[in-house]
């Protein structure tokens, strides 16, 4: 059993075992799983293809995968030292001696074996292109902290984000409904990614001073805090102008839904802007609230407003 970090067993959760599953499980970031497959779907429902078996397949393997990574991360950082006693964001498993390498490792291998199950069923349903999504995201979710070249270190954790939470989520489900990719997945791609992307942004800026002794190159830590901040409000920006866009071509304004969210977001930055260590966790489950907000309201207005 790896010994627990100075500090650790007094923060130690009880419920034993399946508490401390669940606590390396992080729920609060599925949504960056949810969203996206709720938003391909919507975009499928309003071209008149969506199946529900293959949607719910798909749920199911990218919360999964989501999990995978998780697992992945817990113990890849604690290995490469970048969770340390001193850590400012949630607790993590193996820092905290909850579980040990060993195990968290099985636990991951567990959750891409699951997710693996949901597209063995969506090859048959869609063909051999579930294949290379399902292979690239798993050895992304393990290549984001971990392999002889973690994307995490090496400032490629956003590009991650953006590519796989965003488009290669959204349009994967639009794909395995109507078997192809219509513009309108490629367009509604844009602010899931960038709002799952804003997750990961706040994560860093609160982690970048321990990041750097540890290390990880993140952008924030290659290019500072007021970077952070910045690529924050651009991506927030991406997100709020793509309904904006789309009504150019849309017969209702309810595409314009998730609008209703902008004052929640404009919080969020003077929180980015104001805050610092522990205090950003606050704002980082807010972003990822956000982010669900954000996403049924896109959802209604992609199928509403056709």
């Amino acid at each position: 059993m790896t010994t627990p970090a100075p500090g650790s067993l007094r923060r130690r959760p009880l419920g034993g075992p399946a508490k401390a599953w669940l606590l390396a499980s992080r729920p609060q970031t599925l949504a960056a799983a949810f969203v996206p497959v709720l938003v391909g779907a919507a975009c499928a429902f309003t071209l008149g293809g969506l199946r529900w078996g293959p949607t719910l397949a798909a749920l199911w393997g990218a919360i999964w995968i989501q999990i995978g990574t998780n697992f992945a991360n817990d113990v890849f950082d604690y290995e490469k030292g970048a969770d340390a006693s001193e850590r400012l964001g949630p607790l993590r498993a193996v820092q905290a001696g909850l579980l040990t390498p060993a195990q968290m490792r099985r636990g991951m291998w567990l959750a891409f074996t699951l997710a693996t199950a949901a597209g063995v069923y969506l090859t048959w349903v869609a063909g051999w292109p579930i294949v290379a999504i399902g292979v690239a995201s798993v050895l992304s979710g393990i290549a984001y902290t971990g392999g002889p070249y973690p994307l995490g270190y090496h400032g490629l954790g956003d590009v991650f984000v953006l590519i796989f939470f965003g488009f290669v989520a959204v349009c994967g489900t639009a794909f395995i409904n109507l078997g192809e990719v219509p513009a309108l997945a490629w367009w509604a791609a844009v602010p899931v990614g960038c709002l799952a992307t804003a997750i990961l942004v706040v994560n860093n800026v609160r982690d970048r001073e321990g990041d750097r002794a540890a290390g990880k190159r993140t952008l924030v830590a290659r290019l500072g805090r007021r970077a952070g901040v910045a690529e924050y409000v651009l991506l927030l920006a991406a997100a709020y102008l793509t309904p904006i866009w789309l009504f150019r071509d849309w017969a209702s304004p309810l595409i314009m839904l998730p609008l209703i969210t902008l004052p929640r977001a404009g919080l969020l930055v003077a929180q980015l802007v104001e805050r610092e260590g522990r205090e950003l966790n606050e704002t980082l489950v807010g972003t990822a609230r956000l982010m669900v907000l954000y996403g049924v309201l896109f959802a209604a207005g992609i199928v509403l407003g056709r």
